[in-house]
């Protein structure tokens, strides 16, 4: 396949999505509300534009345009819109998002698009900025037939082994989606864990407990050695970090399907509430979670 893409959406996933491709060789044009990152990336070698409309003209037919935009309403938009995408793109585009959208709003985006020949695909992305940077995961959703062609862009923008395909559209998006939630429950459990160890009667070094969990443990993670950075930038009391909680959607979305299909998921629902109930009740595991965060999302965490 030709080495060009259009990239809309320039936040901390985008802007370094579109870096990792330009270290790749491929034509990269890019548009986003904000000046800032697109004059960033222009020194890079990256084409910036103004408008959706202006990104569809300077990228050569059969077009490929990936969208890294949050979830909901600003991707219907950018989508659907008066003078957006829909009404510039032709039969035999692409359009991939990349974002943590819904898996059912995304069958429903497929088939709109799919009136006017556009071809869709839905990727739920994982690793945060570093990731995006370095090397993410994939998880990859759409039709088989134009699965191969794109290979060479998942590949690149993936870490070694790091992609996969899973037939039909909203698949890759539901992945992700069980991913989050499995993640709020990995999640969960490290911080009452070490708020416990914190509590013992011994005078622990949570640094060191975290360390030492890291080599060779059953629980061995990545989320553990973020946990030692944590502790280490911010001292293990976490002073200046909140014990509010936020989230983005996916750990409710998981919820809710498997309450609509029956299946109980009693780790994520809960770990999901707490992060509910630390806004009006933060603590110290409220603290840990908020931390962790920051480590691999860059989410803000200061009180």
């Amino acid at each position: 396949m030709k080495k060009e893409i259009g990239l809309i959406g320039l936040g901390k996933m985008g802007k370094n999505m579109a870096l990792r491709l330009l270290g790749r060789n491929w034509k990269v044009i890019v548009y986003d509300k904000n000046p800032r990152p697109k004059k960033e990336l222009s020194k890079k070698r990256a084409i910036s534009v103004d408008s959706p409309e202006d990104l569809i003209k300077r990228l050569s037919p059969p077009r490929l345009i990936w969208l890294m935009i949050p979830a909901g309403k600003p991707v219907d938009e950018v989508l659907f819109r008066k003078g957006g995408l829909i009404y510039f793109l032709k039969k035999g585009d692409i359009v991939i998002d990349g974002g943590n959208s819904f898996y059912l709003d995304s069958i429903k985006r497929s088939k709109k698009l799919a009136k006017k020949g556009i071809e869709f695909f839905d990727v739920g992305v994982s690793g945060g900025p570093e990731g995006a940077r370095k090397g993410a995961c994939l998880m990859i959703g759409g039709k088989k037939r134009n699965f191969e062609k794109l290979k060479p862009l998942f590949r690149d923008l993936a870490t070694k082994n790091g992609f996969q395909f899973f037939e039909g559209v909203g698949a890759g998006h539901f992945v992700k989606m069980v991913h989050n939630g499995i993640e709020y429950g990995m999640m969960q459990s490290i911080a009452e864990g070490f708020n416990l160890i914190r509590s013992a009667p011994f005078k622990l070094d949570l640094k060191r407990v975290a360390d030492v969990y890291n080599y060779g443990s059953v629980i061995q993670s990545r989320l553990m050695d973020w946990l030692k950075k944590a502790f280490e930038k911010h001292g293990e009391n976490l002073q200046d970090v909140s014990g509010k909680v936020s989230h983005t959607g996916e750990g409710e979305w998981t919820v809710k399907v498997a309450k609509k299909w029956k299946i109980k998921v009693k780790v994520i629902e809960d770990s999901f509430q707490f992060r509910v109930s630390s806004q009006k009740k933060p603590n110290y595991t409220g603290k840990i979670l908020s931390a962790l965060r920051e480590q691999f999302g860059h989410h803000k965490v200061k009180r």
